[in-house]
């Protein structure tokens, strides 16, 4: 029953603590390409994370996010949304929600009539759960191709990956460790990183590093004079230079 109690309590905390306004939405210029790192020279890294299976870390991980007032990016697939609406409506109540496709597949062998059922069925799942998605799209398992990028752009969404993957999603029965998951980060911090976590236990196990590590991960990020930035920038209008 903790989850639960954990998640209720974040949900509360992230309602007293409601995002900034929505931004427009000149997301072309994301298109054509997968995009594992946001432009940026600033000292910026962004954190996101993936929900597919359970609900086990979703409340110590947005307990964190709002302790250390710290922005994420949410990324569940449909399924999901449809299993879990209350988990979806705190991860938008804190940060940009946005989508993992629908049921999880393997995009590579899919046509473009399955590539658009995954994304359409996913978009409508979340909004039913009460969110207002992204124009973002995360390809399960990285599966990334430049057809399969081409076909979620025509939908009217820009591919986000990662630059590196905690891998906290092993567990410790896959050989991962809570130092391990805030080594690949340490070992990729560059302005613009983009890094992936996930919010759920894979084997059902109720294990979940990422949780675990994420402060010591915000921690690590912020002791070298990096800011962890909302990926809902990459929407903002384009400034125009001065004459």
């Amino acid at each position: 029953m903790r989850p639960l109690r954990v998640l209720a309590a974040a949900l509360l905390l992230v309602f007293l603590s409601p995002p900034g306004p929505a931004r427009a939405a000149p997301v072309e210029r994301l298109y054509g390409s997968a995009n594992r790192t946001f432009a940026t020279t600033a000292r910026r890294v962004a954190l996101t994370f993936n929900a597919a299976w359970d609900t086990a870390g979703i409340g110590d991980v947005l307990l964190t996010l709002r302790r250390y007032g710290a922005p994420a990016t949410f990324f569940p697939t449909g399924q999901f949304a449809e299993r879990h609406p209350e988990a979806v409506r705190a991860m938008a109540g804190w940060g940009g929600v946005a989508s993992h496709s629908h049921t999880h597949p393997h995009f590579a062998g899919l046509s473009r009539d399955a590539v658009e059922r995954e994304v359409t069925a996913a978009d409508r799942a979340l909004r039913a759960a009460g969110a207002v998605p992204l124009p973002f799209f995360r390809f399960p398992y990285g599966e990334a191709t430049p057809q399969g990028i081409a076909h979620v752009n025509s939908l009217g969404f820009a591919d986000i990956e990662w630059t590196t993957d905690t891998k906290g999603y092993l567990g410790t029965a896959g050989g991962m460790t809570v130092e391990k998951a805030v080594r690949r980060v340490a070992d990729v911090l560059a302005p613009g990183a983009i890094v992936q976590l996930h919010v759920g236990s894979g084997d059902g196990s109720g294990q979940v590093l990422d949780a675990e590590a994420l402060p010591r991960i915000i921690e690590l990020v912020r002791s070298r004079g990096y800011e962890v930035s909302d990926l809902r920038t990459l929407l903002d209008p384009v400034v125009p230079s001065a004459p």
